[in-house]
């Protein structure tokens, strides 16, 4: 069991590093996407550290998305001058977790102001997440929100072109993901504070499984 999930966080490890290599590199993005839906796909059917469970993975398909949206790449400064809010979120009866405000960014999608809050898991050695919910959810996307990046999981965010400082970075929502427990009720899933709950849409990325 322990030698299949290092083996699954190595493969999304991979996955991501092949997009942040390819993309800079000036391969179309959109064939970039593509790729990396299949290879996330093939993960789903196959691997037994999906998801998935068994029987869902024996009639899986294929996860569904909105259709590629490249208005919703954002190339943004993570501003590091927050108050470091602790919040604790409680995942079952046994298990919590802690979560850190380290920083935020700012955009505007279709002009109107957006901010969504990063934080630091303070687990399994600790990394970097950004949770959201926006307005297509619950009825297109997960009720519960998505994720952008969770490094601790090996996903991340893509590099800025010709930009070295770990503080320049392309949040592109494309590639925003569904937590594990919008698949099945076997997996227990940190959600989106208050903060990064928005009153936009974000016609990008993963849909609703169910």
């Amino acid at each position: 069991m322990y030698l299949d999930l290092y083996d699954y966080r190595l493969r999304v490890q991979a996955m991501y590093r092949e997009r942040n290599q390819a993309i800079p590199a000036g391969e179309d993005a959109e064939m970039v996407w593509q790729r990396f839906r299949q290879s996330r796909d093939t993960l789903f059917a196959q691997h037994s550290q999906s998801a998935l469970d068994a029987e869902q993975r024996r009639v899986f398909s294929g996860l569904r998305y909105f259709p590629y949206n490249p208005t919703l790449r954002f190339a943004v400064t993570i501003e590091t001058d927050v108050e470091p809010q602790r919040q604790t979120i409680t995942m079952s009866s046994t298990e919590q977790m802690t979560m850190l405000t380290v920083g935020r960014v700012r955009f505007a999608v279709e002009q109107e102001p957006v901010t969504l809050h990063i934080y630091w898991l303070d687990i399994y050695g600790g990394g970097l997440f950004l949770p959201f919910r926006d307005l297509t959810c619950p009825e297109e996307a997960y009720g519960g929100g998505r994720y952008l990046f969770d490094t601790i999981k090996g996903s991340d965010w893509l590099p800025v072109p010709g930009m070295a400082h770990q503080q320049q970075i392309m949040l592109d929502f494309n590639y925003a993901y569904n937590p594990s427990c919008a698949y099945n009720d076997a997996w227990m899933c940190p959600l989106a504070p208050r903060e990064n709950q928005l009153r936009v849409p974000l016609r990008a990325g993963e849909l609703r499984y169910k």
